[in-house]
């Protein structure tokens, strides 16, 4: 879509998401009612590359408030930062608070905790300390750090990258691609028409059975599809298109057989069961979830979503039609900033990182879109990789899940060969 990306256009998703937030209230990370003393330092500060200046500053705003002492300190990294990083502005901060006469101590023998949190947002890193002294005094200092400018420069200062491995290629449009549970030796390719499977032979994909999608209504005009593979051996896989679902089973020859139905789409992976309703007649969700998240059992009506899982709930982004990210908790319904995020969205589960990613699109040069992996540390998405280049616009965006193993399929529409692409996307960490 060019020139106005987010003029309304009648189902047609979005390329980009133009959202205007302020940063500075979503730096504001945890919730939290400030009774005391409020300070707050958030002005730009010139950085030369190491933690020290920021570490000094941390450092006296809590002594300030603390008086000279023993605290009982604890560091909770909420950023991208890496663990030696992390581990580095620790020791940092506790020599510059000795320096001020503040001692770290157990719990036991403190006047006060302090919990120092480090996030980040899309501009800098936010260090913020919550600090409790007596029964109900509590405090909060914070700093803002710029990153450095050449985190947005090379692409050895990302931590992740993005590896696209082609997986079929065909003249009619893709709409999902998958491979049997517990078996690679096959795929399923889904498009307007059919289903058809796939055998790996001498390292080609050869076709093996074509199964016919009947559906009685006309397909809406931005057609959408979800294959979902099973792990019982007489049910292989579901397909679900708008108001058809069609269900796969061997007995004992392989068959498919579809049906009306408005049975919601399922979202999650193995280990987390979320599905929702998709309009028939449209190309998005309603948003009426089922089981749902928590105690919410509805979204804002969206086109795609990604699932972050966290220590104690699960995190849900939804790319909402109303042009803006949705996050969900179970309680809290909150919105983010997106730069200049497409649609589409999906989870990666990694060994990078914070363990679980997130990949949009974008819009990029001429008739292409791009990928790019961001990391969720406190609901502010920041890049976590060099965006990643398509022949074309992505059509198709789906998290797919194998034996705890975590990707995405992509399929585009190349614009010089005029045919649909099925992609495999997924993450390595950058040492």
């Amino acid at each position: 879509m060019k020139g106005n990306p987010c003029a309304a256009v009648y189902n047609a998703r979005i390329a980009c998401m133009c959202i205007f937030l302020s940063r500075i209230l979503r730096a504001i990370f945890f919730p939290l009612i400030v009774c005391g003393l409020l300070v707050l330092l958030c002005t730009p500060q010139t950085w030369a590359g190491d933690w020290q200046q920021p570490e000094k500053q941390l450092a006296a705003r809590i002594a300030a408030v603390t008086g000279p002492g023993a605290v009982a300190l604890d560091l909770v990294n909420r950023s991208s930062l890496s663990p030696a990083d992390v581990e580095h502005i620790r020791r940092g901060i506790v020599t510059e608070l000795q320096a001020s006469g503040v001692n770290c101590v157990k719990a036991e023998q403190a006047t006060a905790t302090v919990t120092i949190y480090l996030s980040e947002n899309l501009q800098s890193y936010v260090w913020a300390s919550e600090i409790h002294q007596g029964t109900n005094e509590r405090s909060v200092v914070m700093i803002s750090v710029p990153r450095p400018a050449t985190m947005e420069d090379g692409r050895e200062q990302f931590p992740l990258t993005i590896h696209k491995t082609l997986l079929w290629s065909q003249e009619n449009r893709i709409l999902d691609v998958t491979l049997l549970s517990g078996n690679p030796q096959r795929m399923l390719v889904l498009d307007p028409d059919q289903v058809t499977l796939y055998k790996l032979q001498a390292s080609r994909w050869q076709p093996e059975q074509s199964f016919a999608i009947t559906h009685a209504k006309p397909w809406p005009r931005d057609l959408r599809g979800r294959l979902v593979p099973r792990k019982d051996k007489n049910h292989l896989f579901d397909a679900f298109l708008p108001g058809v679902v069609c269900h796969a089973a061997t007995n004992p020859l392989l068959t498919m057989n579809c049906v009306a139905s408005d049975d919601p789409w399922p979202l999650g992976t193995d280990q987390i069961n979320l599905s929702a309703f998709f309009t028939p007649a449209r190309n998005f969700f309603t948003g009426v979830l089922s089981p749902g998240i928590a105690k919410q059992t509805a979204a804002p009506p969206f086109y795609s979503a990604a699932t972050l899982p966290r220590e104690k709930y699960t995190l849900w982004m939804f790319s909402a039609v109303d042009g803006r990210i949705h996050l969900l908790d179970g309680i809290t319904d909150q919105v983010t900033a997106s730069p200049k995020w497409g649609s589409d969205i999906a989870s990666v589960h990694s060994a990078c990182g914070s363990g679980w990613q997130v990949l949009a699109t974008e819009a990029g040069e001429g008739a292409s879109d791009v990928v790019r992996a961001f990391e969720i540390p406190d609901r502010e998405p920041v890049p976590a990789s060099q965006p990643l280049e398509f022949p074309g616009t992505i059509t198709a965006f789906w998290t797919a899940w194998d034996n705890g193993s975590g990707f995405v399929i992509a399929a585009a529409h190349n614009s010089q060969t005029r045919r649909y692409e099925a992609y495999q996307l997924s993450l390595s960490c950058n040492q």
